[in-house]
């Protein structure tokens, strides 16, 4: 399922691009399970994107400065960070079914 852009217009395209290439980044096939791993020593469920980018995590992995994502994010109007929000839950679904079985406890919804 490839992640398909809603018809609202994104107002910082700029930020919205660098944060989507941070997240294309992460999520590389080489790279998810450095995440998943991060992620799971945080503590911090997959889907918890405002945890993750207030835990420096994208920062972290993308090897940008900490705190970039942070501000690249609160940039971002309201609708532009739901369609983020979007996009990165449609990443999530792309993680292989095997890491998916191995991080099981990232991925629980309660």
């Amino acid at each position: 399922m490839a992640f398909e852009q809603a018809t609202i217009r994104i107002e910082n395209e700029r930020a919205f691009g660098e944060l989507r290439a941070s997240l294309d980044q992460v999520f590389a096939k080489d790279r998810v399970t450095k995440l998943l791993k991060k992620l799971n020593s945080q503590s911090i469920r997959i889907r918890d994107l405002d945890s993750i980018i207030a835990a420096s995590t994208l920062d972290v992995l993308s090897g940008a400065r900490l705190g970039a994502t942070r501000a690249l994010y609160q940039a971002l109007t309201v609708s532009d960070q739901a369609q983020l929000r979007e996009l990165y839950l449609s990443k999530i679904e792309e993680v292989a079914p095997e890491l998916r079985t191995k991080f099981n406890k990232l991925f629980r919804y309660y």
